[in-house]
């Protein structure tokens, strides 16, 4: 059972890396971290591309929010059962 724990630990730690980083890449009301380095690319490839690239952004955001809560819910099951 210890090589379980370290192995969803580290899928843990992977979503939730991956969460800051694609919630920071974003794009805000204010363009944020997203604006100042797709700043220059938003003219070249129009708006659209933007917005898709938005999009993608939010559906991994999804993505991994639903698999860091199962991840969680994992882990307490993991220490709670087998300590």
């Amino acid at each position: 059972m210890e090589v379980l724990k370290y192995v969803v630990n580290a899928f843990h730690i992977l979503f939730a890396v991956s969460i800051i980083v694609i919630v920071l890449l974003q794009s805000g009301k204010q363009a944020g971290l997203s604006g100042s380095i797709a700043g220059g690319a938003e003219t070249f490839f129009g708006k659209n591309k933007a917005r898709t690239i938005d999009a993608k952004l939010s559906k991994f955001t999804t993505f991994a929010a639903v698999f860091f809560l199962i991840t969680s819910i994992a882990l307490q099951l993991i220490i709670s059962y087998y300590g």
